[in-house]
């Protein structure tokens, strides 16, 4: 079993991805690989809540909601997936809670999210 956590910990390393540290409740900016007809690939954003996170090494995931045109979408994306191109915190959110799923029920201002202190990074 340590076999394949070091195989895990090589794969994460060998992709060199700059990943911020972001939790529930922070607005993440998750910029995207998209494939379109002729092969050709563009950059798609998607701005929203991160509403879960789930560590588990190389499989890790988080799930991401926003609301569009008054309806709302939620993606999972894969934290180590080629076709994450890029992520950027927007602001950071003040929760007591790890999964926010609770936001799926809450409308409006209602489903607001109070803005918490932004973390102070040492240089």
């Amino acid at each position: 079993m340590n076999l394949i956590k070091n195989l895990e910990k090589e794969q994460m390393e060998k992709q060199g991805k700059n990943i911020p540290d972001f939790k529930a409740g922070d607005t993440v900016k998750v910029m995207y690989k998209i494939v379109e007809d002729k092969g050709r690939e563009r950059l798609q954003a998607f701005e929203g809540v991160c509403i879960a996170r789930s560590n588990d090494a190389l499989n890790s995931t988080f799930t991401v909601r926003k609301v569009s045109f008054g309806e709302g979408v939620e993606r999972i994306f894969p934290l180590y997936s080629p076709n994450v191109a890029e992520i950027s915190i927007v602001r950071r959110g003040k929760v007591r809670r790890s999964k926010l799923y609770y936001l799926r029920k809450l409308f409006g201002k209602a489903a607001r999210i109070t803005e918490g202190k932004a973390k102070e990074t040492v240089e």
